[in-house]
């Protein structure tokens, strides 16, 4: 059951802890099943009330979970060893795309706005006491989410969209809850709901976003709230239509009890429209409670923490009163910089989501030639479907290329790996898209439909 490890402690926190760092440290392994109740009481010689508390705070914690009497089981994936860590070494002159980073020539420069932050501060600096936003980065915010059909709401400040996420579901979520989730979707995610105790639900998707049938059935399961990423989803790059945004909504309007949360996390990278399910006939939304996220990260760069996001009145006003016993608020030195960097004119944009998009469509073009299917229609990333995964990442490696494994982003979704475009030089494709195919062809395993 648990091999040669065994358990210790006399509290339930003590237990608890025990076991957690075992999983950390990998002396438990991800499936390992743990000891009965009663039969772990009696080795402990402490009360089985402890032994069950013990469990439930390993549950809340994303470290177990319980199937009745199949009894206990560490996570296949337990929070103390989260998705990042499987990541592949990078061998000497080897290319890394799997990290997931924006281009580091198509961030803007930095100096001139923290410049101009800077001297903010010093003529006003921001003290104890004063407003946590700063109005130059709302009014701006305001206007973004407006024009792009969100519906009008109260604003937030965070370090982040999984910051925001994180905060949101606190707001409205209790453990045990389900939530709705994109399957392939963000690994930080899908680690992050078992670490508030909350239990994904997968969602399938295509190119054109989640399925209306997959996203109905996860509703009437009981999910208590929904996560979509409108575009640039990772890992696959899809993108809601105008007509499968409406599909969606419509499931919506027969669950408006569901919190949505929209992580847009592509603002300023791509060059397709947002679609906000929130937004209803005549800007009334479709849920009573929402957020839309928006973050600095891909279009500025992900050391600025900084995510803006809209939501109804109630959702907000229980994060802000909560980030001001903890937090408190995000620095305004931050704030500033990511506003002036906002007020450029939308040339850069054009700019950086052509090239992103040149370079998915090199690689997707590329590697059709070879007879393989992928997937990016926005984003950063390409998802190619694999028969079998860990084959085709050590394959690519041999070549010189590290990708990402596709069970980073999976629940239940067949395999496949991620391909960051952002570092792609001109005609790299070909070669990548060539070495590949030699890999799927020697025992990388067949590529497959998404």
């Amino acid at each position: 059951m648990l091999g040669e490890y065994t358990i210790k402690g006399r509290r339930a926190s003590d237990i608890a802890a025990d076991v957690e760092a075992a999983v950390g440290t990998g002396q438990l392994a991800p499936g390992a099943a743990l000891p009965p109740l009663r039969e772990l009481a009696e080795r402990l010689d402490v009360n089985p009330n402890t032994v069950a508390a013990a469990y439930r705070l390993l549950r809340d914690r994303g470290v177990i979970e319980t199937a009745g009497r199949k009894g206990s089981r560490i996570r296949p994936r337990p929070t103390v060893a989260p998705r990042d860590r499987m990541r592949v070494p990078v061998p000497p002159h080897a290319r890394d795309l799997s990290a997931g980073n924006p281009a580091t020539e198509l961030l803007p420069p930095l100096a001139p706005a923290l410049a101009v932050a800077g001297a903010a501060a010093d003529r006003d600096p921001v003290m104890y006491g004063e407003p946590s936003a700063d109005p130059g980065l709302l009014d701006l915010a305001r206007a973004s989410f407006l024009a792009d059909g969100a519906p009008e709401g109260r604003l937030m400040v965070a370090s982040g969209a999984l910051d925001t996420i994180e905060r949101v579901l606190g707001a409205r979520l209790r453990p045990g809850d389900q939530v709705a989730v994109e399957d392939p979707g963000w690994g930080s995610l899908l680690d992050l709901l078992p670490a508030l105790g909350l239990r994904p639900v997968p969602v399938a998707l295509d190119e054109q976003g989640p399925l209306p049938a997959a996203f109905a059935a996860a509703l009437a399961a009981g999910a208590r709230a929904a996560i979509v990423t409108g575009r640039a989803q990772n890992p696959t790059g899809a993108v809601l239509t105008a007509d499968r945004a409406r599909e969606l909504r419509e499931v919506l309007a027969a669950h408006p009890g569901v919190l949505l949360i929209e992580d847009d996390h592509g603002h300023g990278i791509v060059d397709q429209p947002f679609r906000s399910l929130a937004g209803g006939p005549q800007g009334v939304p479709v849920t009573t409670h929402w957020a839309v996220v928006r973050s600095a990260a891909k279009a500025f760069g992900p050391d600025l923490r900084l995510s803006v996001a809209v939501g109804d009145e109630e959702t907000v006003a229980r994060v802000l009163g909560r980030q001001s016993l903890g937090a408190g608020w995000v620095s305004h030195l931050l704030q500033r910089t990511v506003a002036e960097l906002w007020r450029s004119d939308a040339a850069p944009v054009r700019r950086v989501a052509a090239a992103y998009r040149a370079r998915r469509e090199e690689l997707i073009a590329a590697l059709a030639a070879h007879g393989i299917p992928a997937y990016g229609a926005s984003g950063l990333n390409v998802w190619v479907p694999v028969q079998d995964e860990t084959a085709t990442v050590v394959g690519l490696v041999q070549h010189g290329w590290v990708v990402a494994p596709g069970a980073r982003f999976r629940l239940q979704s067949p395999p496949g790996v991620r391909i960051t475009v952002a570092d792609l030089a001109p005609g790299e494709a070909a070669r990548l898209a060539a070495d590949l195919a030699a890999v799927l062809a020697t025992g990388g395993g067949d590529s497959r439909p998404v």
